[in-house]
């Protein structure tokens, strides 16, 4: 790709990479304080979502995939979002085993444009990423020049750093597009598990919807991976809930709201529906349901599957991602479908054409009524 192009010049830009971040500790922020130069001419998401199937056209198509409609809410005023690990590029190459996938098909200088062509086609409102590990260099910039603001926390003990030539630690990333939300505060957090501080952390930003003058409050998270830990994930989930509320009620008191502030929660829980902390979510008092169980026919299934790979242990195929919400705030206007086994591949995933272990969840959200919402 030649040096005229936006994508190239959007990224020749970071010639040197900021500090990185320190660990994240719980904070809270006030204010617009997310990163975005609001003086920057925006590039065209189409001619970025051309450059980058350029760079791709000797790889496979990508994955075809289709909105699910259900009839709910108001389109007119959708709000977009997209819950994804992208897999963090030092653990694809070096530590997550892969092996059905060519090292050739997980080299950064193309994967990253399939990573980037995943979020132009569907051009979420709302993008929340954990395993990131090119934040300054890649999603960053790039997206900012998209008009997205966005908050990244690194996790403090990144496996990444133990891996050679490593892009610095990974972690949670959470952007949303200035033009419809404005900040209203952000919070980092490092989830505890019986009051002890984790290696997992989570970002709560709070918005406003500048069409409605509505808030509410998104999250993204990564908690604890691999069988063996579901006592510690449930604590981290409960940290979370506990933290949810209190920012909840802290953005309804500077608001002087009459209802409760509304939640959208993301992230790769790496749990099983059967695991306590996905009940913990689905019977709390903030009353969240999970949009994708909008794609089963009974309307209280999960997808067979969010995640698929094959590992010198054997195959593994689960569902780990979640995007929650609070019913009685939201409608679920659409939600994406699953690629078929047939349409992945035998050597599953990460390939030539799907950038990543796990796959994206892209939900349309509505506003209810404010006048039918329940107290």
């Amino acid at each position: 790709m030649g040096s005229s192009s936006s994508l190239y010049s959007v990224l020749a830009k970071t010639v040197s990479r900021p500090p990185l971040p320190c660990p994240c500790d719980s904070t809270y922020t006030p204010g617009n304080d997310l990163d975005l130069d609001l003086d920057q001419d925006l590039a065209d998401p189409l001619e970025l979502l051309q450059e980058c199937r350029e760079v791709l056209r000797n790889r496979p198509a990508q994955l075809q995939r289709a909105f699910v409609q259900t009839g709910h809410g108001d389109s007119r005023q959708t709000i977009r979002v997209m819950q994804w690990n992208v897999l963090a590029q030092a653990l694809g190459e070096g530590m997550d085993s892969f092996v059905q996938c060519p090292m050739d098909a997980l080299n950064w200088a193309e994967r990253k444009y399939l990573i980037l062509e995943e979020i132009l086609t569907y051009r979420p409102d709302i993008l929340c990423l954990q395993e990131v590990d090119h934040y300054f260099d890649m999603f960053q910039p790039v997206l900012a020049s998209l008009g997205y603001q966005s908050s990244f926390c690194p996790k403090p003990w990144s496996p990444c750093l133990d891996v050679e030539n490593n892009n610095g630690p990974d972690g949670c990333a959470l952007f949303f597009n200035h033009k419809r939300f404005q900040s209203l505060n952000t919070t980092h957090l490092r989830l505890s598990a019986m009051m002890l501080k984790t290696n997992q952390v989570a970002i709560i930003a709070a918005l406003r919807c500048r069409a409605t003058g509505r808030a509410f409050c998104v999250a993204v998270t990564h908690l604890k991976a691999r069988s063996g830990w579901e006592v510690l994930r449930s604590a981290q989930g409960s940290d979370l809930l506990r933290n949810l509320r209190n920012v909840a009620q802290r953005i309804e008191a500077e608001e002087k709201a009459d209802a409760n502030v509304p939640l959208i929660v993301c992230g790769d829980f790496n749990a099983e529906p059967a695991e306590d902390v996905y009940r913990n979510f689905a019977t709390s008092s903030l009353g969240l349901d999970s949009a994708y169980k909008h794609l089963s026919t009974d309307g209280k299934t999960e997808p067979p599957y969010t995640t698929w790979k094959i590992r010198p242990s054997g195959e593994s195929c689960h569902t780990l991602d979640y995007v929650w919400y609070s019913h009685r705030a939201f409608d679920v206007n659409a939600v994406l479908d699953f690629p078929t086994a047939e349409q992945i591949g035998p050597n599953r995933l990460p390939s030539y054409n799907y950038p990543s272990d796990h796959l994206s969840l892209v939900c349309d959200f509505s506003f209810k009524d404010p006048t039918l919402v329940s107290q």
